[in-house]
């Protein structure tokens, strides 16, 4: 089913005993939460994870406000721990962000974030947790 071994493929039975009925939701089916219903992260030092697999996808330290009502990003923790891909759904034209690890949808991208990369990685909350550093 997958050419890497750190790829991690579960079925859908998996995923929904695993998973909240939200976060299901949310990284399986392409949801998305209702902006600022997810508690807020806290605000020391960490690494936010991917909910599915554990991945490793922001750090504390690139995360901004961005007013949306999402957890915002400027880029994520390494450039290959996040894939996009083209999200054309409710007739808008967006890209996708997904955990490069197991596909967990993750919320998408967008091009009015903060320098120094301008981007704004829109979030949804359910979709990862937070590990402080020690």
């Amino acid at each position: 089913m997958t050419d890497s071994p750190d790829k991690v493929v579960k079925s859908d039975t998996e995923w929904r005993a695993q998973l909240s009925d939200l976060a299901y939701k949310v990284t399986r089916k392409h949801g998305t939460e209702r902006a600022g219903s997810h508690d807020d992260f806290p605000k020391q030092p960490g690494t936010f994870h991917c909910v599915g697999c554990g991945a490793p996808l922001f750090d504390q330290a690139q995360k901004y406000e961005s007013g949306t009502g999402w957890p915002s990003f400027w880029t994520p923790i390494a450039p290959d721990a996040v894939g996009t891909r083209e999200d054309r759904s409710l007739f808008m034209r967006r890209t996708e962000v997904h955990c490069a690890r197991c596909e967990s949808h993750l919320g998408h991208v967008f091009p009015d974030g903060p320098q120094p990369t301008g981007l704004r990685y829109c979030m949804n909350g359910v979709a990862m947790t937070f590990e402080p550093r020690e």
